[in-house]
């Protein structure tokens, strides 16, 4: 079981999700900017290693402007050499690497042109992983999309665009359960459908679901997952005390963390914690593992 948090580390002083507005744009700025990116994201790596946080989620935001007409650099050709080294850094260490494009990829969007758009932004990610070297276990995770009034041809739009995706694009997606609209069983029914493995979010399940238990849940998920995927992944995470419901918790709730792991024995995956002081709660979580799971030959760290 490898724990990760998302695109942020918030203690070793510097960010690989850097930006800019894109009236700023210019050839010498996005090359600064990729650059300082990379170079952070190799010192979250190291930082990761050397704390047993072996599941990092990148940011969308390592390459800025990646599926923009504005951007027409090769970023792959430019940046190569460093690419391959943050790749044969991962590889060394056995760590798993995962992307989520933001919420604007809607694959079964109906106008046209928000499809075209959202392909081409699965596309970069897919290619940013391929020049890094990573394996089909290395995943681009995605939401379903709207509803629009109609949930069945919602589904099916969906269904239609996966299947015309290009493989290198379709071998590193999943789908996960959201907190409103799609369900565990809307993404199962997804999966009979494309073979796509489905992403369980604890947290999400929580707030929609159709009366299925925690373990139902997972067990469910984990089917859905090819050896050639490599273990399953999961999004955790729990409530904040005295917020709105659905909000992410501010750091981690031990206990609630520990009732999950008891509802979850048996299961073997991947745990990402979707939390917001991110490698702090992960540091945590990877000490209250250890301690829990000393001597399983489950535990893959």
């Amino acid at each position: 079981m490898k724990i990760g948090y998302p695109c942020l580390n918030r203690g070793i002083g510097c960010t690989a999700n850097s930006t800019f507005r894109l009236a700023n744009y210019s050839a010498s700025r996005f090359l600064t900017t990729v650059q300082n990116n990379l170079s952070c994201l190799r010192d979250i790596l190291r930082y990761n290693i050397d704390h047993g946080l072996l599941f990092l989620r990148i940011s969308s935001d390592i390459i800025p402007f990646a599926s923009h007409p504005v951007c027409t650099l090769n970023w792959r050709k430019t940046f190569n050499k460093e690419l391959a080294g943050l790749g044969k850094l991962i590889r060394a260490h056995r760590m798993r690497i995962s992307m989520h494009p933001d919420q604007f990829v809607l694959l079964n969007a109906q106008r046209q042109n928000i499809v075209d758009k959202s392909v081409r932004d699965l596309d970069w990610h897919c290619r940013f992983l391929d020049s890094m070297g990573m394996g089909d276990d290395a995943k681009v995770q995605i939401h379903i999309g709207g509803v629009y009034g109609d949930k069945p041809s919602a589904i099916d739009r969906f269904t239609r665009t996966y299947r015309r995706l290009p493989l290198f694009i379709r071998r590193r997606l999943v789908i996960e359960n959201d907190d409103r609209l799609f369900t565990v069983r809307d993404c199962l029914d997804i999966h009979r459908t494309t073979g796509i493995p489905v992403l369980f979010d604890n947290f999400h399940h929580a707030c929609h679901n159709d009366g299925e238990s925690l373990r139902t849940a997972l067990r469910q998920t984990a089917c859905t997952w090819k050896t050639t995927d490599g273990p399953p992944m999961l999004d955790y995470s729990s409530q904040q005390p005295g917020a709105r419901r659905g909000k992410h918790a501010e750091s981690i709730d031990i206990d609630d963390f520990k009732e999950f792991l008891r509802a979850s024995r048996g299961w073997d995956g991947d745990i990402m914690l979707e939390i917001k002081d991110k490698e702090q709660s992960a540091l945590k979580a990877v000490e209250l593992i250890r301690k829990a799971a000393a001597g399983s030959p489950r535990i893959r760290q």
